[in-house]
């Protein structure tokens, strides 16, 4: 089968701009009910890139997201929600985008277009075989990332994506691909629509099952999650409340202690 960017196909809906906001509404909301069908059926192609990453990561590798555009930010955001969320450190799951980090507010012309780059700013991290790189782009075209991912394979680098395309070039230049095939976008041509909404899908499986799989979580508690405001403050004194059937004064002492829920258990 050949390459067909239904990305960029003809909406099913024509003449939106005639539509009422109710109706442009429940069209958008009927189209998203499509997406989470289109992940399942990538199940299996999330569960073999999970478990490479799992494994990498155990033994001291890193994970790197890269993208352009829409893609890009949704990989910078799901790498930065790991510290807070699973106690992990900043360097453990990093996101880059095309354009440096200026790109992730405003768009930077040109920038998926390079083919030299990517590469580069994967060698500030001093990137080794020891590390995973999910290459991320809604159209499987961008040059950006094709190109990057070329040369992890050349390097020895396990390579994974996330695409909206079926057997586009980046697919084939991931040694583990996801393709969600999610079809034409509401607004034609509007990757950051359904497709956007595919890729935060898999990078949420991506992440929480890697880090559930190296211990991050206990029962189904975020017990190594930074204590960074009053809210979490709050969980974690309910966790430890529920857990070691104390008084919440008990637990708000020993938060404040031991810093971590996961530190309290342990000690006390």
């Amino acid at each position: 089968m050949g390459f067909i960017k239904t990305t960029e196909q003809d909406s099913y809906y024509d003449h939106l701009e005639e539509m009422s906001t109710s109706d442009l509404i429940q069209n958008i909301n009927k189209e998203d009910q499509t997406v989470a069908l289109a992940v399942q059926k990538s199940i299996p192609q999330i569960s073999l890139l999970t478990e490479q990453i799992t494994e990498k990561l155990k033994e001291g590798g890193r994970l790197f997201y890269i993208g352009a555009g829409t893609s890009g930010r949704l990989g910078i955001l799901d790498a930065s929600e790991c510290p807070p969320t699973f106690g992990v450190s900043h360097g453990l799951v990093i996101g880059l985008i095309a354009g440096g980090d200026s790109a992730i507010r405003k768009a930077v012309e040109f920038a998926e277009d390079s083919v030299t780059q990517g590469w580069k700013d994967l060698q500030e991290y001093d990137i080794s075989s020891k590390d995973v790189v999910v290459g991320i782009a809604a159209s499987g075209t961008t040059p950006y990332v094709v190109s990057t991912l070329e040369v992890c394979n050349q390097q020895n680098i396990i390579t994974g994506c996330i695409t909206c395309n079926e057997n586009s070039p980046l697919s084939k230049a991931a040694q583990f691909p996801i393709e969600v095939v999610v079809g034409p976008e509401f607004v034609t041509g509007s990757s950051r629509m359904k497709a956007g909404t595919a890729q935060k899908m898999v990078l949420n499986m991506l992440s929480t099952a890697t880090m559930i799989k190296l211990g991050r979580v206990k029962g189904n508690k975020m017990v190594d999650m930074q204590l960074s405001n009053d809210k979490l403050v709050d969980r974690g004194i309910r966790m430890l409340v529920k857990e070691l059937d104390i008084e919440p004064s008990k637990a708000s002492e020993l938060l404040k202690k031991y810093g971590s829920v996961r530190k309290v258990i342990q000690n006390y």
